[in-house]
C-alpha cells in the first residue's frame, strides 16, 4: 500500500496527542477529522490515477481538504 501524503498527523505532528484526545472527546472534531481523512484519500486516489476524476473535481476536492484542514487547525490552535 502506498503512503498517503497530507495525513493530519503529518500536517500537525506536534498536535498528534491532542488530536487523538479530541477525536475521543469532541464529536464535531471527530467528524471533521473523519471527513478530512476521506477527502484526503480521495485526492490521493485521484492524483495517483487509482480513481481518475476530472481536473475540476480534483481541484474541488483539494479546496475541500484545505478548508477542512483550516477548520481543524482553528480548533487545535484554541485547545
Amino acid at each position: 500500500m502506498s503512503h498517503t501524503p497530507h495525513e493530519l498527523a503529518e500536517e500537525f505532528p506536534e498536535k498528534a496527542a491532542l488530536m487523538s484526545d479530541l477525536k475521543q472527546s469532541d464529536a464535531h472534531f471527530a467528524k471533521l477529522a473523519d471527513e478530512y481523512h476521506e477527502v484526503n484519500r480521495a485526492v490521493h486516489r485521484a492524483e495517483t490515477n487509482v480513481e481518475p476524476v476530472s481536473e475540476q473535481a480534483e481541484n474541488d476536492m483539494r479546496k475541500k481538504r484545505a478548508a477542512l484542514k483550516d477548520e481543524i487547525w482553528g480548533i487545535l490552535a484554541k485547545a
